[in-house]
């Protein structure tokens, strides 16, 4: 029997086709949408991830990675005299203007990491040597920085990435190029320019307070999440680990901005959209077929038998669409890696939900028909 639903439901290949299709679509749509603000949200914590550190302190307003509020340079000693710190080592953070070769002006996130440690360095070299950021006017940029303070090797010409040894100018003093290193994409789009400590304050325009963020490690033997507590105790700063200013973040995201809303709506519609395009064309399916499902009964089949194969046809299209939907979804996501944008972070979670979205919209629209075939008489085959 379950074998006949399938040849009933391959023999109308234009409600087929249209059924898989609207269940492509919507599991494109879901999928697609949902990789995408999952992404973004990954770029709104990659602070983190190019600055290794277990304990972020930072000023006790601060709820998101992306925030600064300044502190007073005597909070470091502060942080290092907390029991259970290892260590802490102040670092700078903030938005210049770096002006390439040809004159144009790009704004930049300039990290100033602490000299003698160089603790939150870049995550990846590519080219040069980390250590040469100790000697004057000397940077690290990322391979979007190279690219967008490219410099012409002849007026006219192209401009080409930035190389160890060329020099740009940030807030009117000179950089020199010692290395180029890989980051994850800054939230707000900037590249990212990696200096010494005191280097930063040289480039930064002079405040009262400088000092962005310190970042601490905790004692072998203690975890990050109980020196972090006793750090907020006894300074009154706030600090997080790395699990919980993620979180903060995020949450700031979905209370501050209407990002979330607008992706969250799309895939809102894309469920609607399938629940309708599935829904009216399977129901339309079912009437169609109601003389077959007919006689079936008037041969014995009992309405659970029928529902059974109803519900074989509606999981059949919805495999089939999921399927093609995510691979579509996938295909996307390589050709976007290149070139980084929109964000792409598909992940298994994500795959299972849309999954877990369109079994339920093959139930509803299975159930319109469930409901059809249940106050089907037999007599129908019988009547002209």
């Amino acid at each position: 029997m379950f074998h006949l639903a399938l040849r009933m439901l391959l023999g109308d290949r234009a409600k087929y086709i249209m059924l898989v299709g609207g269940l492509t679509f919507s599991a494109l749509l879901m999928t697609q949408q949902n990789a995408v603000f999952q992404g973004l949200l990954s770029w709104t914590t990659s602070h983190m991830r190019n600055m290794r550190a277990s304990i972020w302190v930072v000023e006790s307003r601060v709820e998101q990675v992306n925030e600064t509020k300044a502190l007073r340079d005597t909070d470091v000693n502060r942080v290092r005299s907390v029991s259970g710190v290892d260590f802490a080592m102040p670092l700078f953070q903030g938005v210049l203007k770096a002006r390439a070769t040809d004159g144009s002006e790009k704004l930049v996130q300039l990290i100033g990491l602490h000299a003698g440690t160089l603790f939150g360095r870049p995550t990846k070299m590519l080219q040069g040597d980390l250590e040469q950021l100790r000697m004057a006017n000397t940077v690290v940029i990322d391979e979007l920085a190279a690219e967008r303070l490219g410099q012409s090797p002849a007026p006219g010409a192209p401009p080409r990435p930035l190389q160890p040894g060329d020099v740009f100018e940030i807030n009117d003093r000179e950089a020199r190029v010692v290395g180029i290193c890989r980051t994850e994409r800054h939230f707000f789009g900037y590249p990212y320019v990696f200096t010494s400590y005191d280097q930063a304050l040289q480039f930064a325009p002079r405040q009262r307070k400088m000092l962005s963020m310190i970042l601490a490690e905790p004692k072998p033997g203690l975890t990050a999440a109980e020196v972090a507590r006793t750090i907020q105790a006894e300074t009154g700063l706030a600090a997080y680990t790395v699990p919980e200013f993620e979180r903060s973040t995020i949450n700031w995201i979905w209370k501050n901005t209407g990002i979330p809303f607008s992706f969250v709506t799309t895939i809102i519609l894309g469920f609607i959209v399938g629940v309708a395009i599935a829904g009216q064309t399977f129901y339309s399916f079912v009437l169609e077929n109601l003389r077959n499902l007919g006689a079936l009964k008037a041969m014995g089949a009992s309405n659970a038998l029928l529902s059974g194969m109803l519900l074989l046809q509606a999981y059949t299209v919805g495999l089939i669409g999921f399927g093609v939907g995510v691979g579509l979804t996938a295909a996307f996501g390589f050709a976007v890696a290149d070139k980084g944008q929109p964000p792409f972070l598909l992940q298994p979670d994500s795959v299972v939900r849309t999954l877990f979205a369109i079994l339920i919209i093959c139930t509803l629209s299975a159930l319109l028909g469930i409901r059809k075939v249940a106050r089907l008489e037999a007599a129908i085959v019988f009547r002209s």
